[in-house]
């Protein structure tokens, strides 16, 4: 796995390099073999603390998670955890819709995000929904880490997003 390293208000050294590469190949054993895949890690000082983000695009899904804390290293730490559990929490079911029982993400293309000012539109994406069913859709939209997800409806044929609810559970928008 390439790491794709890069810090904001920081000065990326050789041993923050070092052990986000080291730390980052341990996710190696979970990856297609032969499959060029690219880390994008992004380090980001805070008065409240270091924040590192890491988003591993993939042929099958999108693994993504972020975590603050006021040591770096600790924050390097945590985030493999997450990335791991995130993993090993739905493998099975990656693994019964992967036909060669492997384990394997999905490509996404990620770009940086603008200052935000007030209502204003500050991103768009055309999306091409994927055929799927639900349980698999509420899977993807857990990995990637959002309250939503759009997809195709494998037995519906049908544009539909689930999303989650704010006193919990989800809910599903079908469209007519």
């Amino acid at each position: 796995m390439k790491v794709n390293l890069r810090g904001k208000n920081i000065e990326i050294t050789d041993s923050i390099k070092e052990k986000v590469t080291k730390k980052l190949s341990k996710l190696d054993k979970y990856l297609i073999a032969g499959e060029e895949i690219e880390a994008k890690v992004l380090v980001r000082t805070y008065p409240y603390g270091q924040k590192i983000e890491v988003t591993i695009p993939t042929r099958l899904v999108l693994l993504r998670a972020e975590e603050t804390n006021e040591d770096l290293y600790d924050a390097i730490d945590l985030i493999i955890d997450k990335l791991e559990r995130q993993i090993r929490k739905n493998k099975t079911r990656l693994s019964r819709k992967n036909k060669d029982n492997k384990l394997a993400f999905n490509v996404a293309s990620l770009g940086e995000l603008p200052e935000v000012e007030e209502d204003e539109v500050v991103k768009t994406k055309a999306i091409s929904p994927k055929p799927m069913d639900l349980e698999e859709a509420v899977m993807q939209m857990e990995l990637i880490g959002h309250s939503f997800f759009v997809y195709e409806d494998v037995e519906t044929n049908k544009v539909s997003v689930v999303y989650k609810r704010t006193h919990g559970g989800y809910g599903l928008l079908e469209t007519e």
